[in-house]
C-alpha cells in the first residue's frame, strides 16, 4: 500500500510511523496492529513497527475498514481505552473508515496525520478534513511523543524520548545533537 503514497515522501512517513510505534513502547501504550490481506494484497506491516513492537501480534483481515473485523474490534476494547491514536494507510479508506466508525461508538480519536498517508495529498487532506467534521483531533507523531512525556522531569522515559526525538525527530533531533555536542551531555536536560 505505500508504493501508492503520494500525500506524504516515503521515507519521511516510514521515519515517522517507526517514530509513532517507538512511542507506543516507550510508554507502553496498548497498541492493535492490523494489515488487510498481507500476503495477497497490501503486503506486510511496516518491519519499523514489529521491530519497536516485537511481541504484538498483527491481526490480518480482509475489509478495507478495520472497523468491521470482529477480531480488531474485540483487540481494541481489551485495551479497556475509550481515547485511542490512529495511524495508517491509505487516509481516505483505512483509516478514515474505522474512524468514523470508532467516533459514532463514543471513542475519542487522535489521527496522526504525518504517519498516515494517502493516494495522493488532495484525498489525504480531504480524509483528515472529514474525521477532523465528525470530532477527531489531528496530531503529529512528535506531539504524541510529547504528550505522552509531559514534564521533562519525568526521569523514568526521558532519555528514551530524548534519544527518539534525536534519531526520528528531523530538525528538533538535529537541534538535541547539536545542543549536545556545544553545551555538553546534559545540555537541556533541565535536571
Amino acid at each position: 500500500m505505500a508504493f501508492a503514497v503520494q500525500s506524504i515522501d516515503r521515507t519521511l512517513l516510514t521515519n515517522n510511523v517507526a517514530g509513532l510505534a517507538e512511542t507506543a513502547a516507550i510508554f507502553k501504550v496498548p497498541t492493535v496492529l492490523t494489515t488487510v490481506a498481507a500476503k495477497g494484497f497490501s503486503g506486510p506491516i511496516f518491519p519499523e513497527i514489529t521491530k519497536a513492537l516485537p511481541n504484538q501480534r498483527v491481526i490480518d483481515r480482509t475489509t478495507m475498514n478495520s472497523w468491521e473485523d470482529k477480531n480488531f474490534r474485540d483487540a481494541v476494547k481489551q485495551t479497556g481505552r475509550r481515547k485511542l491514536v490512529v495511524a495508517g494507510l491509505w487516509t481516505e479508506v483505512c483509516v478514515v473508515m474505522p474512524v468514523l466508525a470508532a467516533i459514532d461508538e463514543g471513542y475519542d480519536v487522535y489521527v496522526v496525520t504525518d504517519a498516515s498517508g494517502g493516494v495522493t495529498k488532495e484525498s489525504h487532506d480531504a480524509a483528515v478534513s472529514r474525521m477532523v467534521q465528525a470530532g477527531a483531533v489531528p496530531v503529529t507523531w512528535m506531539q504524541v511523543l510529547l504528550e505522552y512525556q509531559r514534564d521533562w522531569a519525568r526521569q523514568g522515559t526521558y532519555d528514551a524520548v530524548v534519544k527518539l526525538a534525536q534519531n526520528r525527530g528531523g530538525a528538533y533531533g538535529t537541534g538535541l545533537n547539536y545542543a549536545k555536542a556545544m553545551l555538553g551531555a546534559g545540555a537541556g536536560e533541565g535536571k
